[in-house]
């Protein structure tokens, strides 16, 4: 017995220093981690895991614009490829909308239309968004601009300016660690870590900037701080003002912060909506910035957004993935667990998807295979080619 107890005197001790170690060395975030993850009985960030966090809302108009929905209204079953995809990947949400209708609709799982889960990386398409609509408004000069204007940190490098153009297609020169499994990365830090302002204001740079691709989620931090700056307003509340109202949105959203105390949007992902929602994001850069006649967005920046800026890079432009699957342009939203709005302009096709997990890309591969099955699949319950 004498041993038993010493040895859990020995763990406690163990556990004991560990703590205070965290804590010595700024990683008291990694304690986060463990709670929100762990000790919820997963092994990663999950869909449902914005409770955890403090949030913004992100508050929807009284004029909510509803979908319109198809004559044909899920009329087609789901190819039997998709069926036991979705089954295998979690899929809570999967949506296929035709010349602005929903045509086909399906959840899982408990989830439904007015479900919020976790957009991931999503966001970056949306905080994109925002810097086009700043601009719109003159209260950012331009992609040109420098982020020293902002953040004199940031200085030239061999002469030559950091601007929010690279930030926003991942041309940085930034030396910001990507990576998702080690827990003392950046973004591990980004996720769990109570106040990224001090983080980001660190970053230097390593790279001349807007010379290649380099996806880096502190990339959209920065520039998401950015946006706050020149517009004086908290990011969820410029989307709200900007997009979730005028575009109808039926839901408020939650955008996660690092902290209430610091309240900086992690502007990288973590916007909790819906599938319906997330898909007007689609329609509006579908159809150039319009939306019901008014011009949200610049077309220019629409068509910006969605071409890749470096010839060496074709999969990524500002804020968006890129493809030319089958001969078609294809741009799109994406999360880290298979979180898609795709866009095909050419058919006027919008797919959605949401759910817990894809199958993980290789290496050399710049989209996951799932995304372009869910293309494949849509297609054929469309009977298009």
């Amino acid at each position: 017995m004498k041993k038993t107890f010493r040895v859990i005197g020995y763990l406690l001790a163990l556990l004991l220093i560990t703590v205070i170690c965290l804590y010595t060395f700024n990683l008291e975030y990694i304690l986060k981690g463990v709670k929100v993850i762990y000790f919820t009985g997963h092994t990663t960030a999950y869909i449902d895991d914005y409770p955890q966090f403090d949030n913004r809302k992100i508050e929807a108009g009284k004029n909510v614009q509803t979908w319109a929905i198809s004559k044909e209204y899920n009329s087609k079953n789901s190819t039997e490829k998709l069926k036991d995809l979705n089954i295998d990947l979690g899929t809570v949400a999967f949506l296929i909308i035709k010349n602005d209708s929903i045509w086909y609709e399906k959840y899982a799982n408990g989830y439904d239309e007015n479900s919020l889960t976790n957009s991931f990386s999503m966001a970056k398409s949306i905080t994109v968004s925002l810097l086009g609509k700043a601009i719109n408004e003159g209260k950012l000069k331009g992609l040109e601009q420098p982020v020293s204007d902002f953040f004199p940190e940031f200085k030239d490098y061999n002469g030559n300016a950091l601007t929010l153009g690279d930030l926003a297609s991942m041309s940085s020169g930034l030396n910001w660690d990507e990576n998702y499994y080690n827990p003392f990365s950046q973004t591990a830090r980004a996720y769990f870590k109570e106040d990224m302002r001090e983080e980001i204001l660190k970053l230097k740079l390593v790279e001349n900037p807007g010379n290649s691709f380099k996806y880096l989620s502190g990339n959209t931090l920065l520039l998401g701080m950015i946006i706050e700056k020149a517009t004086g307003m908290h990011l969820s509340e410029y989307l709200s003002e900007s997009f979730w109202k005028p575009i109808g949105m039926k839901n408020d959203a939650l955008w996660q912060l690092d902290s209430e105390e610091s309240g900086l949007e992690k502007a990288y992902c973590c916007i909790a909506s819906n599938a319906r929602d997330f898909a007007r994001f689609g329609k509006l850069y579908k159809n150039k910035g319009q939306w019901n006649g008014e011009q949200l967005l610049d077309s220019n920046f629409v068509a910006l957004a969605t071409h890749a800026r470096f010839k060496e890079s074709p999969q990524y432009g500002y804020g968006f993935w890129l493809s030319d699957y089958n001969g078609k342009d294809v741009f799109y939203m994406r999360g880290i667990l298979g979180q898609y709005v795709i866009v095909i302009p050419e058919d006027d096709i919008i797919i959605v998807r949401l759910g817990e997990d894809l199958i993980r890309r290789k290496e050399d591969e710049n989209h996951a295979p799932d995304f372009f099955i869910y293309i494949d699949e849509a297609y054929k319950m469309l009977d298009h080619d």
